[in-house]
């Protein structure tokens, strides 16, 4: 069965259901950084965000937070659904309240971190059909969930001394030695080769979805492989680099095959 013919919706409605799915974003995003605003005037990356550089105070953003948060689920409840409402806040309680305290206590941090990560999938099926329970419904969820910890760990590694800074530990080593933070960037990476079949399997794709499937997380772990190798930041960041042409790839591989 087509399961995507259950998703043609109008393009007013989907960008409804794009409004609404930003601006909880938005929220979530702004409460991190409200959170950690002193954390971000210690590190490079992040002192020149609002809250550290002073452009912006704290009960402006708090404000911004609120009418963003109030705005976007009232939008997924009214226009749409109550789940697709409630799974957005649940997304952004996850993140606030579960992901962000925990970025200060363990790298099991980026374990939870990746439910919320991965909802907006979730959340898009919801407003569309009402329900998430067909493995339809999980599939880009569940890409998306195995995707973040090589995307992630890339990230942190090339970020380590930033993060150690501020207290954040973020890597699954302590430090950036030995090869634990590349192979479980292999690992997972490797889960996602079987997992280009999944869309298919579910009915929402076909050879040529997964075939770009497929291709993006061969890349994705064959530079994965390589900073296993060699466990350098210009090899992280090769990985880093392969994790953002994955999604736009395997996104564009399904809309593809629905027209194709």
């Amino acid at each position: 069965m087509q399961w995507y013919l259950t998703l043609k919706l109008p393009s007013s409605t989907s960008f409804g259901c794009f409004l609404g799915g930003t601006l909880v974003t938005a929220a979530a995003n702004a409460s991190n950084q409200l959170l950690e605003s002193k954390s971000d005037k210690i590190m490079k990356r992040t002192m020149n965000r609002p809250l550290p550089d002073m452009r912006m105070g704290q009960l402006e953003a708090f404000i911004f937070i609120g009418v963003c948060l109030v705005a976007g689920v009232c939008i997924l409840y009214f226009f749409f659904n109550k789940l697709s409402a409630v799974l957005s806040l649940i997304s952004f309680l996850m993140y606030v309240f579960a992901y962000t305290p925990l970025k200060k206590v363990s790298s099991i941090s980026v374990l939870v971190g990746a439910i919320p990560g991965s909802m907006p999938c979730l959340i898009g099926w919801a407003a569309a059909t009402n329900h998430i329970g067909s493995i339809a419904a999980w599939t880009l969820f569940i890409i998306q969930f195995f995707w973040q910890f090589p995307h992630f760990w890339s990230i942190a590694w090339l970020a380590h001394e930033d993060y150690t800074k501020a207290g954040m530990k973020m890597l699954p080593h302590k430090e950036k030695t030995g090869q634990f933070t590349a192979f479980q960037c292999v690992l997972y990476s490797a889960v996602l080769l079987p997992l280009s079949a999944l869309p298919m399997l579910a009915g929402l794709g076909s050879w040529i979805s997964f075939t770009g499937l497929f291709i993006a997380a061969l890349w994705l772990l064959y530079h994965s492989f390589a900073f296993l190798k060699n466990n350098s930041d210009a090899m992280a960041r090769n990985v880093m680099f392969a994790s953002f042409v994955y999604l736009p790839m395997i996104l564009l591989s399904l809309l593809l095959d629905k027209y194709f």
